[in-house]
């Protein structure tokens, strides 16, 4: 009680000399509630609103807040267990650290560092005003700096640096991959010159975890310093990383290029720890990881050994030491760029921004009031040696493959802006294939060394059908496309390239599943919640990801093979007749939407443009879990932002006890979207509270 009380009084001193520097006044912040628990913070200041923002999510998401900052420290695997541990691994093993120790001075501006400063100090106020509700003694008082590493962390899992550690992990090092299995967003945006009402249209589309650290909080920010913005966040982020000012909008979506380098050390054959490199035999630097994993209630010490090479991070194996190599792990400074992002007035502006290269992946999708609309792959690509192949495991013994932190600039970068027929988009799909046909990016402009994608997804092959299909598109229409769950066939996935086989099995081969197979054959491809035939497809396709995972299968050329395809209609069909009696079910009796004591049916499956996965529940049936996260629709005319409507998974706040912990479940599920105003009058008038930070 003693240790409590003390930690307690540190961080009420850290969080009053902060306070006390002029920097932030609790009397210019006004919070505003609407009726979904949404907040509207209204500031004077940028640091102020950034104080106020860490404030209002530390309220619904406290506990969630908390899990990337006790990963930075190593913390997170003596409160959460295995799971933690694996973040935890994550940060040591990138060594992130040092990264921001050494980088934090120079990769910031001063005016962002005290907005990292507030930020953090307004999730210490919180801490310090609950400390029931702190989930490790040694989390708090939390720096500038720890927010910083959580973002490291953050940035390493955009570009996917977790599958090819996965793979150098379980000793499985074919052609490197960056995914595993398909996942992902979709994002569009639609100029004037192609829209039937002659207005520029974002629609944000992510497919996120629908719970956790990696899922969506919604939030709107006004300051007298012309931050103004409504989108959504991940716990602990400084800003909205998606969403709409009264000028410009943009979203995400995750891009699969080569953000990753995996290298075989050649080791001596005699000394432990030594490896030849440019003609010498150098000294691995040993790191011992050492954890306290919650087990059943108990903290059990656990220790792995790392190493640093000169490429970075380097793991042994069975099969030897590999090290791996990736620009997010040499950058910071993404959060300032969101920030710089956010408070964009004109696309000069944002493509300025976006020339600050801090965000090492992530394609954007962009439109504004003036009519813009713009698409880039973006990513920091290193200049990398054109004669080695960097699509496989590459030499560790020289510094021919060992490239510099000099990315190259965004004008090498995949872009289309303003293309003739008015519609950019992606689904996760390579960035060669973003618009039109006839004006799509020609792969040959490109370095190849760069990486980037190739492959289509069933999503960007729908989306291209649903688009091409219109001269005009109405808002009503994007609505339809946005919501479409309908799979084209033959049907194709970027880890099942051969998936339309399940439709074509022989009933004389497979006697015993000539029911499902009659189902798959008269199935239309539809995933809405009503259709009767996508639960076998649905289950079918548990089974098939299970056999990738078993197998290892991780390169996208990989095909499964027949028999495997009648396995996972065979268990469909023992699935479907064990637990509802029948094979013919309608989707959303078999997926459940669930939170709490709420359960809805949901339809969506993996590659549906309105895409969801799903893990068993209980009683036969399964629940959303990754998919169809935060969605948001913004409409611009030439004066500015007209309208935006949003809808969440499952309500602004995380806490059970919370009023708007499930209510916007039920809009979400049937595809309705609520309405968001960007004006004080209207907020104000509407309000379901208002309040100030004491």
């Amino acid at each position: 009680m003693k240790l409590k009380l003390l930690l307690v009084a540190l961080i009420f001193c850290v969080f009053s000399n902060f306070t006390n520097s002029q920097d932030i006044n609790l009397d210019n912040i006004d919070i505003y509630r609407d009726g979904f628990g949404v907040p509207y913070i209204y500031s004077e200041t940028d640091v102020e609103a950034a104080f106020a923002l860490a404030w209002v999510q530390a309220e619904d998401h406290f506990h969630v807040m908390q899990e990337p900052l006790l990963a930075t420290r190593g913390l997170l695997s003596s409160v959460t267990g295995k799971e933690g541990a694996l973040l935890d691994a994550l940060g040591f093993l990138l060594d992130i650290d040092a990264l921001v120790e050494q980088n934090y001075d120079t990769a910031y501006s001063d005016d962002f560092k005290k907005i990292l400063e507030a930020y953090a100090a307004g999730i210490n106020k919180y801490a310090a005003d609950h400390p029931k509700e702190v989930l490790h003694k040694k989390l708090f008082p939390m720096t500038a700096k720890d927010i910083a590493k959580s973002y490291a962390v953050n940035m390493g899992f955009m570009a996917n640096v977790q599958y090819n550690l996965a793979r150098i992990f379980e000793n499985e090092l074919g052609p490197i991959q960056s995914e595993r299995f398909p996942s992902g967003s979709n994002g569009f945006a639609l100029s004037p010159k192609r829209t039937a009402e002659g207005k520029t249209y974002v629609i944000a589309n992510s497919h996120q975890p629908l719970a956790g650290f990696a899922s969506w909080y919604e939030v709107q920010i006004h300051t007298n310093e012309g931050w103004g913005f409504h989108g959504a966040t991940f716990a602990a982020g400084v800003t909205p990383f998606v969403g709409t000012n009264e000028n410009l909008g943009w979203t995400h979506c995750v891009n699969y290029n080569d953000f990753n380098d995996v290298y075989k050390l050649k080791m001596h054959p005699k000394n432990k720890n030594q490896y030849y490199f440019d003609g010498e035999w150098l000294e691995l630097e040993e790191r011992k990881l050492k954890l306290k994993v919650k087990v059943a209630g108990v903290k059990i010490p656990v220790s792995r050994t790392f190493y640093k090479s000169k490429y970075g991070a380097t793991i042994k194996n069975k099969s030897g030491f590999y090290a791996i190599r990736l620009p997010a792990n040499l950058v910071i400074g993404a959060a300032e760029q969101w920030y710089r992002m956010n408070k964009s007035n004109n696309l000069e502006e944002f493509k300025n921004a976006l020339a600050m290269q801090k965000i090492p992946s992530l394609n954007v999708i962009y439109g504004d009031k003036e009519g813009n609309i713009l698409f880039v792959d973006n990513g920091l690509f290193p200049y990398r040696n054109p004669n080695y192949d960097w699509e496989n495991i590459l030499p560790g013994d020289t510094s021919a493959t060992l490239w510099e932190t000099k990315f190259m600039p965004m004008d090498s970068l995949i872009q289309v802006e303003n293309p003739d027929c008015g519609y950019v988009f992606n689904s996760n799909n390579t960035g060669f294939d973003c618009t039109c046909p006839n004006e799509n990016p020609n792969p040959a402009n490109y370095d190849k060394t760069m990486g980037y994608q190739q492959k289509l997804t069933a999503r960007s092959i729908r989306v291209h059908a649903l688009i091409d299909d219109l001269e005009k598109i109405s808002y009503q229409d994007l609505k339809r496309i946005k919501y479409d769950s309908k799979l084209e066939f033959p049907l194709y996935t970027r880890a099942i390239e051969n998936l339309d086989v399940i439709r074509n099995l022989s009933v004389d081969e497979f006697p015993d599943i000539k029911e499902v197979i009659a189902i798959m054959k008269k199935w239309d491809g539809s995933t809405s919640a009503d259709n009767k035939q996508a639960a076998v497809f649905s289950l079918a396709i548990q089974h098939l990801i299970k056999y990738l995972r078993e197998h290892q299968i991780s390169d996208l050329n990989n095909t499964i093979p027949e028999i495997e395809f009648s396995k996972a209609l065979r268990f469909a069909q023992k699935h479907l007749l064990k637990k509802f009696g029948k094979l013919e079910i309608e989707l959303g009796e078999l997926q459940k939407h669930v939170r709490g004591d709420v359960e809805l049916p949901i339809g969506g499956v993996p590659e549906a443009i309105a895409q969801m996965y799903t893990v068993p529940y209980k009683n036969g049936k399964y629940k959303s879990i990754l998919g169809e996260s935060f969605i948001l629709f913004a409409s611009f005319n030439e004066n500015g932002l007209e309208k935006v409507e949003t809808i969440n998974c499952y309500g602004a706040s995380s806490r059970e006890d919370n009023p708007h912990y499930t209510d916007q479940m039920e809009m979400y599920t049937q595809q309705k979207l609520k309405p968001i105003s960007m004006d004080r009058k209207e907020i104000e008038k509407n309000a379901e509270k208002r309040y100030k930070i004491k």
